[in-house]
């Protein structure tokens, strides 16, 4: 297998073509109120995090008043499983379109990139995911549920590549490719020296790939 391309130098590799962003944009159909709120909470929620963000603070962002807030969104749990529920869309959606037009070689190349990708965006702060459960001590929290079900959603489609590369325990090295994105973007939020660690995590997902 050929390996993912490798920046030279600098901390994020080259603009340059790469397909299908994992931030690729869902079409939804919402009132202009309720697409104000969640643009709104999910800049703020990333940014500072969803603890320390008020119902309050993200009706006075969105410019709307109290009774179109709560007729949206009747608690501030709602509204974060609203901003995790479509994270979680858009990156099943980058995912699938670039599984339709790309072999299993290609995908796994696009995965890398992807998440080189997210890493040198500007802002990059981590994984929205981690960073929200990492709030929540209560695994049977709404919002916890709402991150596990995206996790075991990506589990199930590396384990699906991970069948057709042949590999033997395909759930096992899911899991375990699974941990290398989590570094990765957590290396990537640290330093942002996604030049290094691209080719890192290419490597040893290969690898796994072939196990």
């Amino acid at each position: 297998m050929q390996t993912a391309p490798r920046p030279s130098s600098g901390r994020c590799p080259s603009t340059r073509q790469r397909g299908v962003a994992m931030t690729m944009t869902v079409e939804r159909t919402a009132s202009p109120a309720r697409r104000r709120i969640l643009d709104s909470a999910s800049s703020l929620f990333y940014t500072l995090g969803v603890r320390s963000v008020s119902a309050d603070r993200v009706i006075a962002e969105s410019g709307v008043s109290k009774v179109t807030f709560y007729r949206h969104f009747p608690t501030k749990d709602d509204l974060v499983v609203a901003y995790l529920d479509e994270q979680s869309e858009r990156e099943r959606a980058a995912f699938l379109a670039a599984r339709e037009r790309l072999d299993d070689d290609g995908l796994w190349r696009w995965y890398v990139e992807s998440i080189v990708d997210a890493g040198c965006a500007p802002g990059f702060r981590g994984c929205p995911f981690v960073n929200a459960a990492a709030e929540y001590a209560d695994a049977t929290h709404d919002m916890r549920v709402a991150v596990a079900r995206h996790r075991e959603w990506v589990q199930e489609r590396l384990a699906e590549l991970a069948v057709r590369h042949g590999v033997a325990e395909p759930k096992r090295v899911a899991q375990e490719i699974q941990m290398l994105r989590d570094g990765a973007l957590v290396l990537a939020a640290l330093d942002g020296r996604t030049d290094t660690i691209a080719p890192v995590l290419d490597d040893a997902g290969r690898r796994l790939l072939r196990s």
